[in-house]
């Protein structure tokens, strides 16, 4: 048997990956989210840089289940008015991402890009101590 380099890196990184999420606190979960989505739009830009449509189209989609995620993960018992506000902001990066897979629109990806890295800049913020039990409860960063 026999496996390639590449073949053999994915396996290990999926694993690493598997691994990481099935250990991981809720807060962590939403970091690995966050950092995938960033990674995802940096990949996706590549993909419209180089006409590589249906590369572009799947990484976005990927871009917008994550979101979707971060979305339906939001607490609206904890802090109604924040949690509709983070609503309100996934709803609007989802609708700026579809048009920038339509327009292929770089811009409208680095929009997107600026606006989860502030959302996970304010997410990494929060205390170590405050990110166990307290955050466990729901997905809540501190101040945005």
């Amino acid at each position: 048997m026999s496996y390639s380099a590449g073949r053999a890196t994915q396996a290990y990184a999926s694993v690493g990956a598997q691994s990481s999420v099935a250990a991981a606190s809720p807060h962590r979960l939403i970091q690995l989210l966050m950092d995938g989505a960033l990674d995802r739009l940096a990949l996706a830009k590549g993909h419209m840089q180089r006409k590589e449509v249906q590369r572009k189209i799947i990484a976005i989609d990927r871009i917008m289940s994550i979101v979707d995620g971060l979305r339906m993960s939001l607490d609206h018992s904890v802090n109604a008015e924040m949690s509709e506000n983070l609503e309100n902001l996934y709803d609007y990066m989802n609708r700026r991402l579809l048009l920038a897979n339509i327009n292929n629109d770089e811009a409208a990806l680095d929009e997107v890009s600026s606006l989860l890295k502030e959302l996970k800049e304010a997410w990494d913020a929060i205390p170590s101590e405050m990110s166990g039990a307290e955050s466990q409860q729901s997905y809540q960063p501190a101040a945005v």
